[in-house]
């Protein structure tokens, strides 16, 4: 549960913020974004950062340099990125593709990589100056889509922090197109994935007629205050390796203990101790929103998502209960809710909630006594070379989604300090909630007396 440096302090030195355009030309034209795209729980920029070592094998190649110029010819591909959201009728999102390119920055910080510690994880110190927001560049409308700041350090290793306009792409697409730069940086031609747009697959049927419950967009007053200030927000990193999981797996039910995903186990954990941790009352519905990936899903053939798609793919299913039944109950009970919640998802799911948003205005997912989970550890934040090797952290630059605290959580993969593979989990509560929430986590991390024999063998098989 270690956090960062965080009493680090260092200058950056910016140079004003540039336009990168496509480095050939690109068509022009209005590009429709999917009625899962533009929904209102996406209208929101959303940083990612990857922090590079030194590599003697790069020379003295600048890696602003070669990233600005990759980016360059990455956008003659994926030209959308390089365009301008408007709103047309209905509050729907279209991408009017101008090439005015995306927002660059290069800078220079005097601070090595080892400042940071040996475990990186969000929070990071300074990142304001590392990924710094361009006076009028946050808006949703007619403002760059990606944001880029190559910021140098001292030790010749380099940080690179992006800024994406979520509507555009998810995780995966963002993941698919600093792939596609990546590549680039490092000499080939052509990316080896070729972008696909389509988002003609996720529109709303006319007329729409969803076919689920869909109570992640249930319309939930805060009577009681629930959503509070960032001010008042404790921040922590919590890992959990082979052993930690194994651990809060030994107490489930047996059956379960078998079937649930590494994500469910987490997942429920986290929902059942956030709840403890903020004692709402016994009646209080609280939610468990889960984001999943439909790509790779049950249906195949013409209705399946295609490889190469760039846009948002993933719903917000979530598992409900009531406050009192959630602190009660075993572990198992919330595992349970939350993996039922998950098997909902798939491509006609997303035509349901493409379905819900036309008709609906486009809502924002419920966020009153809400808490919501993202899985990036197969997303490959980590995987990204643009020549200087893989990244010593790569992934969210910051523990919550949106502009909504103490609601949301990514789960990254992480290497600790001991060299043990793992995965880290920001959490952000009031101060004396984050006290219980420790407090709650700790019974469970510690072994069920029932499995003493199976923990070695849960162990290997944890994660």
């Amino acid at each position: 549960m270690a956090g960062p440096a965080a009493s680090l302090r260092f200058t950056v030195r910016r140079k004003a913020a540039e336009l990168v355009t496509p480095a050939g030309p690109t068509p022009r034209e209005l590009k429709r974004l999917s009625d899962i795209d533009d929904q209102d729980g996406l209208r929101f920029h959303i940083p990612v950062i990857q922090f590079y070592r030194r590599d003697a094998s790069m020379g003295g190649s600048d890696p602003a340099a070669v990233v600005r110029d990759a980016v360059a010819r990455a956008l003659v591909h994926y030209y959308p990125f390089a365009g301008r959201l408007r709103e047309l009728e209905g509050r729907k999102l279209a991408v009017d593709c101008t090439g005015e390119g995306v927002l660059f920055i290069e800078a220079d910080a005097d601070v090595r990589l080892e400042h940071f510690g040996d475990a990186l994880q969000p929070p990071f110190p300074g990142l304001e100056e590392l990924i710094f927001d361009v006076p009028g560049s946050s808006e949703v409308l007619g403002t760059p889509l990606l944001l880029f700041q190559v910021t140098r350090l001292a030790c010749g290793g380099f940080i690179l922090a992006v800024r994406l306009m979520h509507t555009m792409a998810d995780a995966q697409g963002l993941v698919q197109f600093l792939s596609a730069v990546a590549e680039l940086a490092r000499g080939a031609a052509a990316p080896s994935v070729r972008p696909v747009w389509d988002r003609e697959l996720l529109e709303a049927r006319n007329p729409p007629r969803p076919g689920f419950a869909h109570r992640e967009y249930d319309e939930v007053p805060d009577t009681k205050g629930t959503i509070v200030p960032l001010d008042d927000m404790a921040h922590r990193s919590f890992f959990f390796g082979a052993r930690e999981v194994a651990a809060i797996r030994s107490h489930l039910a047996p059956g379960l203990r078998k079937r649930a995903t590494t994500f469910e186990v987490l997942t429920g954990s986290l929902w059942k101790c956030r709840t403890v941790a903020l004692a709402p009352d016994a009646d209080e519905v609280m939610r468990m929103i889960c984001i999943v990936n439909a790509r790779g899903g049950k249906q195949g053939g013409a209705s399946a998502i295609p490889a190469g798609y760039y846009g948002n793919a993933f719903a917000f299913p979530v598992a409900v209960s009531a406050s009192g039944d959630l602190c009660a109950n075993p572990l198992s009970y919330a595992v349970k809710l939350v993996k039922e919640a998950k098997s909902e998802v798939d491509v006609e799911y997303m035509r349901s909630v493409a379905d819900l948003m036309v008709q609906r205005g486009r809502p924002h997912f419920t966020v009153v006594r809400a808490y919501l989970a993202s899985d990036v550890t197969k997303a490959g934040f980590g995987d990204l070379d643009f020549g200087w090797g893989r990244p010593v952290y790569g992934g969210p630059a910051k523990g919550g989604v949106g502009a909504i605290p103490g609601v949301a959580s990514f789960l990254i993969p992480f290497k600790n300090g001991k060299g043990e593979d793992g995965i880290v989990i920001p959490m952000c509560l009031p101060g004396p909630a984050m006290d219980k929430f420790v407090e709650e986590m700790g019974k469970l991390l510690r072994p069920a007396v029932d499995v003493p024999d199976m923990f070695p063998a849960m162990i290997k098989s944890a994660l």
